[in-house]
């Protein structure tokens, strides 16, 4: 085994009063907490009724967040990017009023940042103290854009090896100096994506909507005065870290556990088996950095040609700290209090990470390619979420992989060229208490794009748009469905995708089975009928034929034969699982039809029985679906899948 090293701590975390926030009036700090929300919110909001592109005002795939001057996030509703590399290349006693700063290199973005259409937009708050303006905070809004040139349309090459080939890297820039813009920067910009005029308006609409962001925020210390807020700072994030150490590390036993889980491809090698692991350590009070969770990715494997690479080794890991963090939540008592819980900077300290040397998966070296990184950072939530469901006896969810890019481009009935691009979700896991949620986003609030814009403005027909029947994975609680969707092209055209899971499904825990993997066929039923790879960048397709696209299903929590049969019986007339699967995978006889369906309690019983006794008792905790023997050699199962 490769030892693992402590990334460097660039930026030390610290506090901006000396009490860390304990003598804040409580009731000023739930208004201020109240407030950062609501700028926000209206941050967000204006982005999205000002920007152009699809991707951004439609399918939401955005997010703002709101830091004080020692870099902390103070926003608890979604993730966001870093603002350390702005501080980094800017000294922040030298930054004025109506300046705006630009990034999106991945390699310059101490972890923030993962790929190169990820465009972040920095803006300083200032409030008078002693006479002058001094900074005071800052408004950030970081979002994926259509096109920032490179090799492909949408600058996500799949078979990239250099991040040279995957578009215009942008270092930490003043895009606006003293609310000036700087017109030669953005027209290198405009010039090299092949959108010009969205990616332009995108730009300008997150620039002025965090410059207003940042008047709301001044305002907030005009009002209360700098120090007063500034308490009211330390303590929202010290509660954060309390709360967490208090209801979410008081649940993981004192101990060490290892999981792991995979990519199947990176775009350019055949298929195999790209590993993440985790060992996870839970520290009691006696240890002498005190109680906290470390996560060792020694075992992850060396970084690959294809761009499924995150550089998650910078500034401490402390992106990856709060990317990782509302995994914990699911350890709440209740789920309400799970979505009580928010996942600020107040989680970093209760974090400790641990990396490989550099020449991993996480710890790439440049120029490696990183457009499809989301197969690292999505899968890391997994390989956390497993390790954890090893430690607690399975009160975890089982996996989920809520996330892929498909789309088309080409000419339109009209000779204008267009691209189309959808970050379309799938069903997240089953849970010890409750089914998986169907068609769910990982990025907050995203969502698909709406039929009658997508119809209005590209040369295709959306035929059907459902949940994919039977795709949730069979449980006592079933993983939630994945979406199917139907295109039927008026113009020719090129279909791309940037997927994982079309080989290795989302794993079911505790007894609960896999879910059904991501799959794209051409021309369905037809006489050009074809499987399209989940990496591709320009799938021919012909006017006329349909793409069907179904999205990977949940994987399921707890024996399936353990099941309520009522539960299978709706799901049956529900249209989530077939009459064949209900037999097939819950064990259950289904009686009559439409609205008289219902099931043979004792043919059910005698089948169930018949069942359990032809599989005997098993060790396997993970059920990884038949696509991982395919990858293994034949094997069924990891060595780390046994409890």
């Amino acid at each position: 085994m490769t030892e693992s090293r402590l990334a460097p701590t660039q930026f030390p975390f610290g506090t901006l009063t000396d009490d860390a926030g304990r003598g804040a009036d409580p009731v000023l700090v739930e208004i201020v907490q109240g407030s950062l929300a609501s700028i926000e919110h209206e941050v967000e909001t204006a982005i999205a009724r000002t920007s152009r592109s699809p991707m951004i005002r439609d399918a939401h795939d955005f997010r703002a967040g709101i830091h004080d001057r020692l870099l902390r996030k103070l926003t608890g509703r979604s993730y966001s990017a870093l603002v350390h590399p702005v501080a980094r290349d800017f000294p922040i006693e030298e930054m004025k009023p109506g300046d705006v700063f630009f990034h999106n290199d991945v390699y310059q973005s101490e972890g923030g940042i993962g790929h190169l259409p990820d465009l972040c937009v920095t803006v300083p708050v200032f409030s008078h103290v002693d006479g002058a303006e001094r900074v005071v905070g800052f408004i950030q809004a970081f979002g994926h854009h259509d096109d920032i040139g490179g090799a492909v349309p949408g600058s996500m090459p799949s078979a990239a090896t250099s991040v040279y080939e995957e578009g215009l890297m942008v270092p930490p820039i003043k895009l606006w100096d003293a609310g000036v813009p700087n017109r030669a920067a953005l027209s290198i910009m405009t010039r090299n994506s092949r959108m010009p005029e969205s990616l332009a308006a995108d730009l300008d609409a997150e620039c002025s909507a965090c410059l207003m962001g940042a008047r709301r925020l001044g305002e907030l210390f005009d009002r209360y005065g700098v120090e007063t807020v500034e308490a009211c700072f330390d303590a929202i994030i010290d509660r954060t870290t309390e709360t967490y150490r208090r209801e979410i590390l008081a649940k993981i036993p004192v101990g060490t556990w290892v999981w792991e889980d995979y990519a199947e491809h990176d775009g350019v090698d055949e298929p195999m088996l790209h590993t993440q692991r985790i060992t996870l350590t839970r520290t009691g009070p006696e240890d002498p950095d005190g109680e906290r969770v470390i996560l060792d990715f020694a075992g992850t494997s060396p970084q690959a040609k294809g761009p499924i690479n995150h550089c998650g080794d910078y500034s401490d890991g402390v992106f990856l700290k709060k990317w990782l963090a509302p995994i914990l939540r699911n350890l709440a008592d209740t789920p309400e209090r799970m979505a009580e819980l928010d996942v600020n900077e107040g989680v970093v300290p209760l974090i400790e990470m641990r990396f490989p040397p550099k020449g991993t998966l996480l710890t790439p070296e440049f120029p490696a390619p990183t457009n499809a990184r989301t197969f690292v950072i999505l899968r890391l939530l997994g390989v956390l979420a497993g390790v954890l469901a090893k430690a607690v006896d399975g009160r975890m969810p089982a996996d989920q992989e809520t996330i892929r890019y498909t789309g088309v481009y080409g000419t339109d009935l009209a000779g204008r060229p267009y691209l189309m691009r959808e970050v379309l979700g799938g069903g997240s896991g089953g849970r010890y208490y409750a089914d998986g949620e169907d068609t769910i986003h990982v990025v907050p609030d995203s969502r698909n794009l709406p039929t009658e814009f997508t119809e209005s403005r590209f040369p295709f027909v959306v035929e059907s748009l459902s949940v994919a029947r039977d795709s949730g994975g069979p449980g006592q609680f079933r993983g939630g469905l994945g979406y199917e969707k139907h295109l039927r092209m008026l113009a020719d055209a090129h279909f791309m995708s940037i997927a994982d899971r079309s080989i290795l499904a989302c794993w079911g825990v505790n007894g609960g089975l896999a879910g059904r993997p991501f799959e794209v066929v051409v021309d369905p039923g037809g006489p050009n009928e074809r499987t399209v790879d989940a990496l591709a960048d320009a799938e021919p397709v012909r006017a006329g034929e349909t793409i069907r696209i179904r999205t990977t299903g949940g994987g399921g929590w707890g024996d399936p034969l353990d099941r309520d049969p009522e539960l299978v019986v709706r799901d049956v007339r529900w249209v989530k699982v077939s009459p064949d699967g209900a037999r097939d995978d819950y064990g259950v006889v289904l009686t009559g039809s439409g609205d008289d369906l219902g099931y043979d309690a004792d043919a059910t019983a005698a089948l169930r029985a018949e069942r359990v006794a032809e599989r005997g008792e098993g060790e396997v905790f993970f059920d990884r679906g038949p696509g991982y023997a395919q990858l293994a050699d034949g094997a069924s199962h990891a060595a780390v899948d046994v409890r």
